[in-house]
């Protein structure tokens, strides 16, 4: 069973969360929060698998709380909800550590796969906000050159991270490179390591910022 933090400041869409996760067998609210002042210390004490973090509350906003939570939890995956799909808050959340992305509009129907896509290392994204995160990939590929680190990639590894950072899924990465799904997962680990990552957004983020793809 999954360990659930949630954090939202809409009272009404709060409680319709708690509703719709108490009806899975594979999910355990641990808490659930109108604000994120103190997500350092729940997220210490109840050691959360994953959490869900409203992009927009007052005090402290969702991204800042991103950060903060990376600072002493790497490992916990972090869903970001908003209604926002414009183009700075999906990159500040993913910057900040964000695991996936999804509009709210969204959630009754695919939270739950979004909470176990998540877990088995995948970022899971509403089709519009993939669509700007390519978009600004190439912005950036159109600006000039920059030095690219070398972490040790191999090619297979650079050609699934460039999959991954097109917001490719793990049935479609391992489709089209006619391999299959737990040989893209071993990459994937791999991929993790060598960029001292540990989901797929981070490797996407540091993708982009040193010039793997």
């Amino acid at each position: 069973m999954l360990g659930i933090l949630l954090y939202e400041d809409n009272d009404s869409l709060r409680e319709s969360l708690v509703n719709l996760l108490a009806l899975s067998r594979d999910f355990l609210l641990l808490g659930h929060y109108p604000r994120a002042v103190g997500v350092v210390k729940q997220v210490t004490e109840l050691k959360p698998d994953v959490i869900l973090m409203d992009i927009d509350m007052p005090g402290i906003n969702g991204i800042e709380a991103v950060k903060q939570v990376r600072t002493v939890d790497k490992r916990v995956q972090i869903l970001m909800l908003t209604v926002f799909d414009d183009n700075r808050h999906v990159l500040d959340a993913i910057c900040a550590g964000a695991s996936g992305y999804l509009l709210k509009k969204h959630l009754s129907d695919h939270l739950s796969d979004a909470i176990r896509q998540v877990m088995q290392g995948e970022a899971p994204m509403s089709p519009g906000v993939a669509r700007m995160i390519v978009q600004s990939m190439q912005e950036q590929a159109a600006q000039p050159a920059r030095a690219v680190v070398d972490y040790g990639l191999t090619n297979r590894e650079k050609e699934i991270l460039a999959q991954l950072s097109k917001g490719k899924g793990l049935k479609i990465i391992a489709a089209d490179l006619s391999i299959s799904i737990d040989t893209v997962r071993t990459h994937i680990k791999n991929i993790y390591e060598k960029l001292q990552v540990h989901s797929q957004a981070e490797a996407v983020s540091k993708a982009l910022n040193d010039g793997l793809v």
